[in-house]
């Protein structure tokens, strides 16, 4: 392990944090006349210089590190080190500022807004300074892209290390764009970022959104994150113009942004025409509305028929795109649809997306080799390419989506008997739901979890597992898991 390496990446991220932290301050002097942050004010600049000291640190540590020499092992301690140490120095705001607020409670919320999972232990919202709340917004729309996408593009140098920084902790890879220097990829890729926000902003306020809410919901609505600056959520705004757009915004945000590149910037129709994973993505979210409203409408649902297909709509997206808004109280539905809402939950979006889940094309490369194998049983002796996205996919590839899965089953096994031996008291829909709602980066859940709750009434040991949970989620488990194998620490490559 390189250790003079990873330190001076490190540095850099701490040192994005201390800057996206500073621009926290600068919101704090812009409402200034509030006592709330006005008060806030001294912890910030804390949090700062905290952050600041910590960067020169490390890459004090790390000056002899050199960047043209980049492996995977010293890609995904940096990836996973990055996060982790993120979010503690993200937890700083909230525990220095918020009055009877533990460090472990900060470090949730922290974590659950880098990694856009959207859940929280804090009622009240309305309270919040408006440079915490900026900050806690902001934060999802920076985890949303990646802390270790938006660092790449400065280094230049890197080359090829690039390419591996970025694959590591993108869930599309690398290889979706085209083989030339990965920084311009990548800057195509903060560019579509960037338009999608600025195009949200500007609807979101032109449909009756302040300026200040309109940029806090777009950093949480592109990042398929989910925090809002409202405790009720986008239910309290009443407002079904903004919900018709919030829609739009996170069906977008959980579509493969590689293809979006090559459809928008290239003109390249042909990569939407061959995109199976998203056409199975738009496919499965009209067939659950359909499937949801018909479930509601033989319960006897109350109300009109038009209010309710469109909360139908906004929650089956803001589920299945991992966002986690609500406008209605769902876990009040019947319970088949809840069965079909965790459904959802465990999908999620498309790869190269911010979107949570375990992905459609990996249930599509699952549901392949299941047929593939069920047709061997009686033509033992066919051959047939496996084929995603109309490209032939590699054993090894078809291999490393299987062992994801088991480990996802793993992971998630031995998390619910973890957090029901630590919360005697849950119900089993709301073990399971908790547990599904943080490691595929959701928010809420159902029962105890649900979407008029929060998790404040967690033990301080079950969130501190949650908060693994939802970093391991966003990082699809390799980069932190490899922490725990002993070989990973040894020198050898």
């Amino acid at each position: 392990m390189n250790y003079s390496l990873v330190a001076r990446l490190l540095s850099l991220v701490l040192g994005s944090v201390a800057l996206a932290l500073l621009l926290s301050v600068g919101v704090g002097l812009l409402y200034y006349e509030n006592a709330a942050d006005a008060a806030a004010l001294k912890p910030f600049l804390i949090s700062v210089l905290i952050a600041a000291f910590l960067a020169l640190g490390f890459n004090s540590l790390g000056h002899k590190g050199d960047l043209k020499r980049i492996y995977h092992k010293e890609a995904l301690c940096v990836i996973g080190a990055s996060w982790l140490l993120a979010a503690v120095v993200g937890a700083l705001p909230y525990f220095l500022i918020l009055p009877d607020c533990s460090f472990i409670d900060a470090l949730f919320e922290s974590a659950s807004g880098l990694t856009t999972t959207g859940a929280s232990v804090f009622t009240n919202l309305e309270s919040f300074p408006y440079s915490l709340m900026f900050w806690r917004c902001m934060s999802q729309w920076i985890g949303g892209l990646g802390v270790v996408v938006f660092f790449v593009v400065i280094l230049s140098s890197l080359g090829a290390g690039a390419k591996i920084l970025f694959s590591g902790e993108s869930s599309g890879g690398s290889a979706e764009f085209d083989q030339s220097r990965i920084q311009s990829g990548v800057w195509s890729l903060i560019l579509l970022y960037l338009a999608l926000s600025a195009l949200c902003a500007i609807t979101l306020k032109l449909l009756g959104m302040n300026l200040y809410e309109a940029v806090c919901h777009t950093f949480t609505t592109v990042s398929t994150a989910g925090f809002s600056t409202r405790s009720s959520s986008i239910g309290a705004f009443k407002n079904p113009a903004i919900e018709w757009a919030l829609v739009i915004f996170m069906i977008l945000g959980a579509t493969n942004f590689p293809v979006m590149i090559r459809l928008l910037f290239r003109r390249d129709t042909s990569a939407l025409r061959s995109s199976t994973e998203i056409h199975v993505y738009y496919s499965l979210i009209a067939a659950a509305i359909g499937l949801v409203m018909l479930l509601l409408v033989r319960s006897g649902s109350e109300g009109p028929i038009g209010e309710t297909l469109r909360h139908v709509v906004f929650q089956v997206v803001s589920i299945m795109t991992t966002t986690g808004f609500t406008t209605v109280d769902y876990d009040s539905w019947p319970m088949p649809v809840h069965v079909l809402l965790l459904a959802l939950m465990v999908v999620g979006g498309s790869s190269g997306s911010t979107a949570g889940g375990l992905k459609i094309v990996r249930l599509l490369v699952v549901l392949r080799l299941c047929a593939f194998h069920i047709e061997r049983a009686f033509r033992t002796h066919v051959v047939r390419p496996l084929t995603v996205n109309a490209r032939p996919l590699a054993p090894a590839a078809a291999e490393n989506v299987l062992l994801y899965l088991i480990l996802s089953l793993l992971v998630c096994f031995g998390s619910i008997l973890i957090v029901a031996f630590l919360q005697p008291d849950m119900s089993f829909e709301g073990v399971i739901a908790t547990v599904l709602a943080h490691l595929f980066n959701i928010g809420p859940g159902f029962a105890e979890g649900g979407p008029t709750q929060t998790y404040a009434f967690l033990h301080g040991t079950t969130k501190l597992w949650l908060t693994l949970l939802m970093i391991l989620g966003r990082l699809e488990l390799y980069a932190i898991l490899v922490f725990f194998i002993p070989a990973f620490w040894k020198s050898f490559e």
